[in-house]
């Protein structure tokens, strides 16, 4: 495949006609969201993460659990659903955000989704990376005086129980 070289940028000729027609779009991404540690249980995770390094709780549910980070507000997000490491990143909206990969050259890898704060996708880029894109369409999480995550009118979240 032949390269071109546009703005100092070397780019497949199959991607040059889209750098052309909008040469300087708004970011995609807004920040990073969270790190999202995957931990076999979490009171473990959280006597090393939160105990022994310092990191404060933010919020808790029964498999996840936030962690500040004090020179950001991105958080690290402790989690027993799935064993993998993954970057959250935070959008304006998952699905144009979903629109937006696939004109680029990229693909869905599962289609946006409902998440607690908002909705989610899972993208990969043309080089096969990976990508966990999310919105706050919904709101940040609400929790009590202990951290429990709570539902918006203020009652624990069943299945919770008392973290």
């Amino acid at each position: 495949m032949p390269w071109v070289s546009y703005k100092g940028a070397w780019l497949p000729h199959s991607r040059l006609e889209f750098a052309t027609d909008n040469p300087h779009p708004e970011p995609l991404f807004k920040k990073v969201d969270c790190l999202r540690i995957a931990v076999p249980d979490l009171e473990e995770g959280l006597a090393f993460y939160r105990d022994r390094l310092g990191h404060d709780l933010l919020w808790r549910t029964q498999t996840g659990a936030g962690l500040r980070m004090p020179e950001t507000d991105a958080e690290i997000v402790l989690q027993t659903e799935r064993d993998a490491f993954e970057i959250d990143l935070l959008v304006s909206s998952a699905d144009a955000a979903a629109e937006a990969i696939v004109a680029a050259g990229g693909s869905v890898v599962v289609p946006p989704f409902d998440i607690q704060i908002g909705r989610c996708v899972v993208v990969r880029d043309p080089w096969n990376n990976q990508l966990v894109l999310l919105d706050m369409s919904k709101g940040p999480l609400q929790t009590n005086a202990h951290g429990t995550v709570i539902s918006p009118t203020g009652d624990q979240i069943p299945g919770q129980g008392d973290l």
